[in-house]
């Protein structure tokens, strides 16, 4: 008995040290440099292309079209367990469906997809799409991988203007890899379900955005680029819609008509 109780002891004893010389051997003050450097990194490019993006379209500065959707952003996040002020939420007259994640958490909605969703739910789901994409740090592992750190770092130091259009360019047209915008559906699918707005809203943009006689569809990067959309809207279904699902929209009826007017009312670039 004795001796059982004395190998343990070294076990314990043993494992303690070879873990603590692991930890050693990381070099942290290096590892904490770097993730302070890279984000710096995001927030510098954060900045430049949106500086791109706010030359192309004037920005919403109308209080009750910001104001509606930064309550959908809020509520979402508060559901979440996200930072919202991390969230930078920007919204541009342009008649193009649209809607994109940037660096340092910029969300970038265009009027056009606002126009063209049949209910607010609808567009709550494209929110949640572009915010778990933030969330899941999709926006710069594609951007290190289609365009490379030490070529964004260069961007950054405003050696090349040309080269952040081109980012710029790849962000808004381009859809992230299949996996991506897989993770991307199911996660704003939960988020949307803890913000107690039925999931089912979103299967449903994808699935008529996948129809080929569909204006949008051309404009839409998640559904022109990949065709996948219908098994997207049925693994959706799938993995949320089982039992009794709830379904709140975040604002109000008349609320959501005054959005609506408004962006038909605009005059978009």
């Amino acid at each position: 008995m004795k001796e059982n109780v004395f190998l343990q002891g070294i076990a314990v004893l043993g494992s303690f040290l070879i873990g603590w010389f692991l930890l050693a051997q990381v070099d942290w003050i290096g590892l904490f440099r770097w993730e302070e450097s890279s984000d710096k990194l995001e927030e510098k490019l954060g900045e430049e292309l949106w500086k791109i993006y706010s030359r192309e379209a004037d920005e919403v500065t109308n209080d009750t079209l910001r104001m509606a959707m930064d309550s959908i952003v809020s509520e979402i996040s508060k559901a979440n367990a996200i930072d919202v002020d991390k969230i930078k939420l920007r919204i541009l007259k342009k008649d193009e469906v649209n809607a994109f994640a940037m660096p340092d958490g910029y969300l970038v909605l265009y009027t056009g997809l606002i126009k063209n969703v049949d209910k607010q739910e609808e567009l709550t789901g494209v929110i949640c799409h572009e915010m778990a994409h933030i969330q899941q740090k999709h926006v710069m592992k594609k951007l290190a991988k289609e365009v490379g750190i030490s070529m964004l770092v260069s961007l950054t130091t405003g050696s090349s203007g040309t080269g952040v259009a081109e980012v710029a360019k790849l962000l808004s047209s381009t859809a992230f890899d299949r996996e991506q915008e897989r993770e991307a559906d199911l996660k704003a699918a939960e988020y949307m379900k803890n913000a107690q707005v039925s999931p089912e809203h979103l299967a449903n943009f994808l699935y008529k955005m996948s129809l080929d006689d569909h204006e949008a569809v051309k404009y839409f990067t998640w559904i022109s680029t990949h065709p996948d959309s219908k098994e997207r809207a049925t693994s959706i279904v799938d993995n949320f819609m089982k039992g009794e699902v709830e379904n709140k929209p975040i604002l109000s009826e008349d609320s959501w008509n005054d959005v609506i007017k408004i962006v038909h009312d605009l005059k978009a670039k």
